[in-house]
């Protein structure tokens, strides 16, 4: 019975997890009119549930690997860390902040497991080679990659001007061709390396209930993780959809396919290695990067520094949920 609510639960954060992330991938087809919604969330929706299918489960493993208590504490620690997530989730997609589902469910993990077992439970980790390892792994790869996000569209932008100068005007319309191409290519590394994260607890709750004999993610997994990913896509995300587009910096079709291209690079370079990285963290900074690789003055600092803020908050705030829920959760198991 536990297990069966802590999978729920697991799925439940996917949904979450897709109609908060989807933003990302739709925002700038929409703001900048290269796409209606309607097909835009369509595409958006394949692409997602392609790319859990299609990509590899190095994500999950780095995830089902953060908590390592004993097997009778698993469903409680686990089932308390995604409720946290879950939790944080609704509430930032509710104010329309692009929070970090990553950042929410490592957090929930951390402090359900501290409670529970003391700071033994919580598997630190570093890195092995480029591949991150536990929490400081993970942290590290969730700090760094927005920082790429963010060089990687200053630079982007600088260049698509500069080697645009004397083009002519119906460039425009192949510039917005392409913002559906990066659209697609975005939403395939977020299905990559988001939907990862719920395989991986999902696993790990099997392993700890003797339902596998090690950690390989079975294609049942994978394929409901890809679904409820799929199906909160759908979704959409319209509040975070506002913030993305013109809330930050109000982009044009040309900063869309460049932030967005960006962005599924980087995505995409952390599912290969194992590094769970925030797809909104890496859309926002990348918007910030655009506007201030073109024009540094309109954007709006301070609802960057809002968002920042909002991150800073997300791991010690879902800690503090995550210790919450175990309360609950402990009398479920």
């Amino acid at each position: 019975m536990a297990l069966a609510l802590a999978i729920v639960v697991a799925l439940a954060f996917d949904v979450t997890n897709g109609f908060h992330d989807s933003s990302n991938a739709i925002a700038a087809l929409v703001v900048t009119r290269a796409g209606r919604p309607g097909p835009a969330v369509a595409l958006v929706a394949v692409l997602n549930l392609l790319g859990p299918l299609l990509a590899g489960t190095a994500v999950a493993s780095t995830i089902g690997g953060i908590i390592t208590v004993p097997p009778d504490q698993m469903v409680a620690v686990v089932g308390a860390g995604l409720t946290a997530a879950l939790t944080w989730n609704l509430l930032t997609w509710w104010r329309g902040l692009p929070s970090s589902s990553s950042h929410a469910l490592v957090g929930g993990l951390v402090g359900a497991g501290l409670l529970e077992a003391g700071t033994g439970a919580v598997n630190w980790g570093g890195f092995d080679g480029l591949r991150p390892e536990g929490v400081i792994g993970v942290l590290t790869a969730l700090a760094v990659s927005p920082l790429i996000g963010f060089g990687v569209a200053f630079v982007g932008i600088r260049l698509a001007r500069r080697g645009l100068r004397r083009a002519r005007h119906d460039v425009v319309g192949v510039v917005r061709r392409g913002e559906w191409a990066s659209a697609a290519a975005l939403a395939f590394s977020h299905g990559a390396n988001d939907a990862q994260k719920t395989m991986g607890v999902i696993t790990a709750l099997l392993v700890a209930e003797g339902r596998l004999d090690a950690f390989v993610v079975p294609p049942w997994v994978r394929l409901t993780s890809a679904v409820a990913l799929t199906l909160g896509t759908l979704a959409g995300g319209w509040r975070i959809v506002r913030t993305l587009g013109r809330g930050i910096y109000r982009i044009t079709s040309l900063d869309g396919l460049v932030s967005q291209s960006g962005s599924a690079a980087v995505i995409l370079g952390g599912a290969a290695l194992g590094a769970p990285i925030s797809t909104t963290h890496v859309v926002a900074s990348s918007v910030v990067g655009v506007g201030a690789g073109d024009r540094s003055h309109h954007v709006r600092w301070s609802v960057a520094t809002e968002i920042v803020e909002g991150w800073l908050l997300t791991l010690p705030g879902s800690a503090v949920l995550g210790m919450l829920a175990l309360v609950a959760w402990r009398g479920i198991t």
